[in-house]
């Protein structure tokens, strides 16, 4: 009996279960695909999932120079879920990019100095909030996504897109400034994803589900 336990926690061990999330490029001989979560640490305002990966034509290095005006002293967060996927030349505009609007000019002058250090005496620039990335969102290539937009689970942006408001689950958008082009399912499924949250499962169910996942019965996940 021994034996044969054994046996079978051998054979668990060796079934495949979905790539090494705990790894920086999960594809073998390829290292301008990189998981973010692994691979970016550097950053402690910079949250990522499990298996959202970002594709580079060059150097997954580019990432961190996409994340713009991402300066300490502001303290606002990039917020990305699970199973996301972002292309190549993706920028994410923080608060940092903030002047003045409700002011008479939108110049900058305290960052100068040299007499002009108190301009910002009792006045802050504009916050508009973390930028906020759900679980399975695809991010096309060059599309720009501005400081204090939320992107909902399962949405798609399209190639060259500059989102500057709130994109809902499961919808597609396009555009400058990105417009809803489509919702990608009826409202009932859509309902039925958000309340499965396939991203939240064990990596198992998952990998148990990989067919499923990828076919449009949502009936399926849910026997």
């Amino acid at each position: 009996m021994c034996v044969i336990l054994e046996l079978q926690k051998t054979e668990r061990k060796n079934v495949m279960i979905g790539p090494n999330k705990d790894i920086r490029f999960p594809l073998e001989n390829y290292d301008r695909l990189c998981f973010l979560k692994e691979y970016w640490q550097k950053n402690p305002n910079i949250i990522v999932g499990d298996y959202t990966y970002y594709d580079d034509f060059e150097n997954v290095e580019n990432f961190e120079k996409n994340v713009k005006y991402h300066f300490d002293f502001v303290g606002d967060k990039l917020i990305i879920g699970k199973f996301c996927m972002i292309a190549s030349d993706v920028k994410f505009i923080m608060n940092g990019a903030n002047h003045l609007t409700n002011a008479l000019t939108t110049y900058p002058f305290a960052i100068f100095g040299k007499g002009w250090e108190n301009a910002m005496h009792n006045k802050s620039y504009p916050q508009k909030g973390d930028i906020n990335i759900g679980n399975d969102v695809w991010i096309g290539y060059n599309a720009t996504i501005m400081a204090g937009v939320t992107i909902g689970d399962g949405a798609i942006i399209a190639t060259n897109s500059t989102v500057i408001k709130d994109v809902e689950p499961y919808s597609i958008v396009g555009g400058n400034p990105a417009k809803e082009i489509k919702k990608r399912f009826s409202e009932e499924t859509i309902s039925k994803l958000l309340k499965l949250k396939w991203w939240n499962w064990d990596i198992e169910r998952i990998t148990k589900n990989i067919q499923n996942l990828t076919d449009n019965k949502i009936d399926k996940l849910t026997e």
